[in-house]
């Protein structure tokens, strides 16, 4: 993966300062060296400038970019961030129009794929991606983000040029545009976050190129258009069928992500999902007389305090030691020192560019941080909950009858630490539930469904566009920090297409959790791991962590003048420290109860410190 950043302005000449817009190009591309470390460049053209830094993973060598071709004597340039997983069929597509190719990198065949099919050349794609294709003969700029929104991109305007980048933080780099934060964004940091309304880029005026989306920029202005969206309709396979299908593409969507021209990985929980992947990769990595090697994570300290819970049953330990026995993978053990939890929640904000899941994205960035010193690309089990329904409010009663976010139902203990000027400013409650039935609105609807199944789609697009947004941010962000490729099979859009509207008499047949993958895994994986119960992403249960936190909060806002105070009671918060948590209360998702609360307010006191927002 890499990092990409430009700007276009159709009334100003770029070339006049070559120099100079240069330098601003490649200040926004230093800013995300760690997203590519392994080289960078400049393009400057009349009306565009483009800047990249790369991870190379595909054609080291050959694939540097901004990547120029010229054809019939217009000049293409790209700048690209991502992974096609169907490269080889674009590549034997385009040369039987009579492309001819100078490197065996996803770049080019991409680069060409849009000189050849202009903007319908998304449809085409089978990846993660996000890139800006600068086109001489139509005069404009394309830019297109893949359909699930694993890899970023942001843009804002400024003095009437359209800037872009990978991260937000390089935006900043751009002359005269600086952070603020309006009522939105504070509406955004408050009430949902670490979740975050798609288009909204937090920051005043910064914004964000949705999934499935792509932009087109030229003297008539920007365009923005939809290119992918789910359709609902009547699932006519069998039972038997459905399995079968689910199974040849999982299995060919691990086989695809398997391509790398570097070493290559998978996470490992133990899990159903983690360990499907898992062992389609051990499988297929054998055929080539390769050996796979796996990850795992745990905590300092967590057997001794672990407590089965509804939401995490059993840990991983007993488990992660069977898959690797089973498919012989070459396993490194990873254990992340409680005190990284609260020193990395700093480095981590600075990745993400804002709050986000505290602990849990503290001990993700230590463990990409480890891997990465023999890896450079692995496969992980994210999104499968969003898809298969995993998650407890896809059966909850509740769920179905709130009209809210499944996974922060309750605003109180968020509303409770602000000062009442804050709080009575802004209206939390309303502004959640504003995003809401706007996200609800646009659920794909078919006819044949009753209220319950339509209820249920509507629970599944919540899910798939914000919940499962939110963790493949927090996947990109943390292990982007070190330059660590993480691939998602579980987020093929023919997989989740086809997935959508198996009926869940079949998802949840027996009333089994995901029951449709774990018949798909049969043959796969041994009996005891196909059938375990699901455990989420591990969290730690030592104490230390919670009095760690504690105490930094206290250490931050003891003299008054922390920055979070400007909208956080401080004797409210010290009631926070000095009080006890309803661990069975979480404030976000499954998991984040009290001590995550507090990992939270220290990250946004952390933004507010570093990025030194205006508030407008």
């Amino acid at each position: 993966m890499c990092g990409i950043a430009g700007f276009i302005d159709f009334k100003d000449n770029f070339t006049y300062h070559a120099e100079e817009n240069r330098r601003i190009a490649a200040r926004m591309a230093a800013e995300m060296r760690h997203r590519g470390p392994d080289s960078w460049g400049e393009w400057v053209g009349e009306h565009a400038v483009f800047s990249h830094s790369r991870l190379a993973v595909i054609d080291v060598e050959r694939g540097l970019q901004p990547m120029k071709r010229t054809v019939e004597g217009y000049e293409f340039v790209i700048t690209y961030n991502g992974e096609l997983y169907n490269t080889d069929e674009l590549r034997a597509d385009l040369e039987s129009y009579g492309y001819e190719f100078t490197t065996s990198s996803d770049t080019e065949v991409l680069l060409y794929l849009y000189i050849h099919y202009g903007e319908k050349c998304a449809e085409r794609l089978n990846g993660i991606y996000a890139f800006a294709v600068w086109d001489s003969m139509r005069q404009r700029v394309f830019v297109c983000r893949d359909r699930f929104g694993v890899k970023p991109l942001f843009y804002t305007e400024k003095d009437g040029a359209l800037v872009f980048a990978s991260e937000i933080k390089s935006l900043f780099k751009y002359p005269g545009t600086e952070p603020k934060l309006d009522k939105t964004g504070l509406c955004e940091l408050l009430a949902l976050s670490p979740a975050r309304t798609q288009g909204v880029g937090v920051f005043k005026d910064i914004l964000e190129l949705r999934p499935a989306h792509y932009m087109t920029i030229s003297r008539s202005g920007c365009k923005i258009s939809r290119y992918w969206q789910l359709q609902s309709h009547e699932h006519t396979d069998s039972y038997d069928e459905t399995i079968r299908k689910t199974r040849a593409l999982l299995y060919d969507a691990v086989r695809r992500q398997l391509v790398s021209d570097v070493p290559i990985a998978t996470f490992l929980s133990g899990g159903l999902d983690s360990s499907v992947i898992t062992a389609i990769g051990a499988n297929e990595l054998k055929k080539r007389g390769e050996r796979l090697s796996t990850y795992s994570f745990d905590y300092e300290g967590n057997s001794k305090y672990f407590k089965a819970s509804s939401f995490q049953p059993d840990s991983d330990t007993q488990w992660v030691p069977r898959m690797v026995e089973e498919f012989d993978t070459d396993h490194t053990y990873l254990t992340c020192p409680n005190d990284a939890l609260t020193d990395l929640l700093e480095p981590t904000l600075l990745a993400k560019d804002l709050p986000g899941m505290a602990d849990v994205d503290c001990s993700l960035f230590y463990f990409c941080r480890e891997v990465k010193k023999k890896h450079t690309v692995v496969l992980s089990g994210e999104c499968s909950d969003e898809i298969f329904g995993g998650y407890p409010w896809f059966r909850d009663d509740h769920a179905f009858k709130t009209p809210a976010f499944p996974w922060c139902y309750d605003l109180s203990l968020r509303k409770n630490i602000l000062l009442d000027s804050v709080r009575e400013t802004l209206d939390l409650d309303g502004y959640s539930r504003m995003r809401y039935d706007e996200s609800v609105a646009e659920t794909p609807t078919f006819d044949g469904d009753d209220a319950t199944e339509k209820r249920r789609r509507e629970i599944s697009y919540l899910n798939i566009n914000w919940f499962m947004t939110n963790l493949l941010d927090r996947k990109d962000r943390m292990s982007m920090a070190s330059g660590l490729e993480v691939r998602v099979p579980f987020c093929d859009h023919r997989l989740v297409e086809y997935v959508w509207n198996i009926p869940w008499a079949m998802k949840n047949k027996d009333n089994v959790s995901k029951n449709i993958l774990r018949e798909a895994a049969k043959g796969i994986l041994p009996e005891d791991v196909r059938l375990r119960r699901k455990s989420p992403y591990p969290k730690t249960h030592n104490p230390h962590y919670e009095a760690a936190a504690k105490k930094l909060l206290a250490d931050t806002i003891a003299d008054g003048k922390a920055p979070v105070l400007a909208l956080c009671d401080k004797e409210k918060l010290d009631g926070i420290i000095n009080g006890s948590f309803d661990y069975g209360k979480p404030f976000f998702g499954q998991l984040m109860a009290g001590p995550q609360f507090i990992g939270y307010i220290l990250q946004l006191n952390y933004l507010l410190t570093d990025y030194k927002p205006k508030i407008v």
